[in-house]
Parts: C-alpha cells; structure tokens; sequence
C-alpha cells in the first residue's frame, strides 16, 4: 500500500521540487524496510517513530524537520490519479489568505470518498456527498467547484508551514478522529480560509491501516473524540459557514432539514 501511494507521486508529480518523509510508526513486515532502503534517497526520509499510534503528533513531528515551506499531508492509503495534483493545490495553498486545502477523494469503486467537510453532521463533522457516483455532480454543483469549506480531511490536505506552526500543529489530544476537522476550525479561527477543489484527484482506500470506527475497541475512541471536539467548539459545530441552515445535520446528501433548524419568521 505504501509502495503504491510513494510511487504514484515519483512516477505521476509533474512538479517534482518536494520531499517525502515516511514516518514509519512500528512497521513490522519485512517488505516494508526493503521498500524503505529503495526508495531511501536525498528526497526521500523515513522517520522512525515507534510510539503508540498519534496521528496528530506523528504528523507534527514530521513537520518539524520538513525543509518546504509548504507542507501536504498524505496518508499511506492514497494513490495519486492527476499528474498535476501538486500545482492544483499549490496555487491556493501559497495565497495570504488560505489556510488548509484539501482534494478529492474517491474510492477504489470510483464512488466519493471525500469533497469537503461540513461540521455538525452526525454531531461533530461529516463529508458531505459521500458515496456520490463520479459522474453526479452533486448538490447544486458543489462536488464539482472549488469553494470554500469549514474542514477537509487530513488525508491529503495542504498548507504552508508558516500556518501550520502558527496554531500549533494538529491537537495531539485527538489521536485519530477529528484531529483534521480541530485543526481546520482553528486555521479558520485566526483569519485563513479553508478551501477544497476538484481537480487534484487520488483513490483513498480509507481506514486501511488504523481499521473502521465502528470495532468496540475503537468506537470507545471515537466516543471519546467527539466528546473532546463538542466540549471544545459546542454551538460553533451547529452554525457552518459553508452549509446552508435549511439542510439537514443527519444526512450528508444535503437533504432539507425537517424540522427546519431555522426559524422561517425571522
């Protein structure tokens, strides 16, 4: 799977000035150090961190010793499918005014996995038109434009390392769920605005490595970060800039909300 995502970028990157770091977080397989002393080169770093799992503080780690002024953050589960994937994200991601930038994601049955997030949905976060089939193009447009978004997933999402070291990094508090929807919402808290676009494409298998939320190990960690973000940001999660009041918080096909969360004499 790492082999896949590493070499979808060399062979597929039409704009080649980046660096890879791998962090390698307790690999086992003999084939993943094989893989590491191939592809090992002055572009490419494996950082090795055995630590429990931490998403956030994996990444944080990693963006510390990061020479680009430009940071993107990809998990090992993606397979790149534009060539210029980076210029796309790029020439938002370098604007005084952006913050996060995030791409869209399909799955490997070519149904959506990811064209931005909204908070609120399912009581924290939620990625809206999900499961859409490639050739719909959603509600009102909106899987096909580029437009402005509270939160995108951490999966691939770019940023300049200035902003990120602003607020801080991803809150290691949040191991593994939310730590993306947290760090966008306070990107977005002091001045940026997050946006996703639709040409920058790559298959994401999703979950593959950490396994499904729904496991009663992980679910009790799910639980656990859903408390921590509705304590953090409360009413802010129920009032998303980027989604229109009418529509529903229970569904992430933007069905009308009923009853109208909003009242219709104001």
């Amino acid at each position: 799977m790492l082999s896949k995502c590493i070499t979808s970028i060399q062979k597929l990157s039409t704009y080649q000035h980046y660096e890879i770091i791998i962090i390698n977080n307790g690999s086992q397989e003999k084939a993943t150090y094989d893989f590491f002393e191939q592809v090992c080169s002055p572009s490419v770093r494996i950082l090795n961190d055995d630590s429990p799992f931490n998403f956030s503080a994996l990444n944080n780690g990693a963006a510390k010793i990061a020479k680009g002024s430009v940071l993107c953050l990809l998990n090992n589960d993606i397979e790149i499918v534009t060539p210029d994937w980076l210029e796309e994200m790029l020439s938002f991601a370098v604007q005084d005014e952006i913050g996060c930038v995030g791409a869209r994601l399909w799955y490997p049955n070519e149904r959506l996995q990811h064209a931005g997030v909204v908070v609120g949905i399912g009581g924290v976060a939620g990625h809206i038109h999900h499961d859409l089939p490639r050739s719909h193009p959603g509600y009102i447009g909106r899987a096909v434009l580029h437009q402005s978004f509270s939160a995108v997933t951490a999966a691939c999402l770019m940023i300049r390392k200035q902003v990120y070291m602003e607020v801080g990094g991803l809150d290691e508090n949040l191991d593994v769920a939310f730590n993306d929807v947290d760090f966008c919402l306070r990107v977005h808290q002091v001045g940026y605005r997050n946006l996703w676009t639709p040409y920058a494409e790559m298959i994401h298998v999703e979950s593959a490595t950490r396994g499904p939320d729904t496991t009663p190990k992980n679910l009790i960690r799910f639980q656990r970060d859903s408390k921590y973000m509705q304590d953090r940001w409360g009413q802010l999660l129920l009032k998303d800039p980027a989604y229109n009041p009418n529509l529903s918080l229970e569904s992430v096909n933007m069905n009308l909300a009923w009853p109208p969360r909003v009242d219709a004499t104001c």
